[in-house]
């Protein structure tokens, strides 16, 4: 029943376009007025990342972290603002629905980690989540940035000269998948149709494709 919700709410995201000019590809990242933005400060579990719950059950924490913010957007107009630009031609910014800091909710709720990597303005409001054990802190998990190096390790082994993006050509368009994106296991690479393996995402975007939804 969990996953039928997810896939439901991922569904009602993408339903949204036309309506507000947004909508949520994934937990810390959202699409406003055809910009993506990458919310500054945050790093939720990605699409297809389990974690762990109290009583040792997998649970799919990157589906319910994209669902949160999801209704989290429902709450008020979705504007960002914008801080800089990533290597991957991503907006990085602090986002908003009404006057609601869409970062500082999603890590109170358990649903991302404070990213303090780069900033750790949301630091105190994951102690607070840690405490309570609540969302991701329900039980032992493994950090976004440490599940998609894990990924990339696995796949590069396996990919030519060690280069695991995926470039598919599709009905959407030209879309990569990254080796933790959540249907990069089952997409297949014809190269005969122009479709090809990446070595990183910069290099992708700088070749046309954009990044799976």
């Amino acid at each position: 029943m969990g996953r039928i919700l997810g896939v439901i709410a991922v569904l009602l995201a993408w339903a949204n376009v036309g309506v507000a000019g947004y909508y949520v590809i994934d937990g810390d990242t959202i699409v406003v007025d055809d910009k993506t933005f990458r919310i500054n400060g945050i790093d939720a579990p990605e699409a297809g990342q389990k974690c762990t719950s109290e009583r040792g059950r997998q649970w799919g924490c990157g589906d319910a972290a994209t669902n949160v913010l999801y209704e989290l957007t429902r709450t008020g107009d979705v504007r960002c603002e914008r801080i800089e630009t990533d290597k991957y031609g991503r907006f990085v910014g602090r986002c908003f629905a009404g006057d609601l800091d869409l970062g500082q909710a999603m890590v109170e709720r358990g649903m991302a980690w404070a990213f303090v990597r780069y900033s750790d303005v949301y630091a105190p409001m994951e102690r607070d989540a840690k405490r309570a054990r609540i969302g991701i802190w329900r039980g032992p998990s493994v950090p976004a940035w440490e599940y998609r190096a894990n990924r990339w390790k696995t796949a590069s082994n396996s990919a030519p000269e060690g280069c695991a993006i995926k470039g598919n050509i599709s009905s959407g368009g030209r879309i990569y998948h990254t080796p933790w994106s959540k249907w990069y296991a089952k997409t297949g690479i014809n190269t005969a149709k122009g479709e090809r393996w990446f070595c990183n995402e910069a290099e992708a975007v700088a070749a046309g494709w954009r990044a799976a939804r």
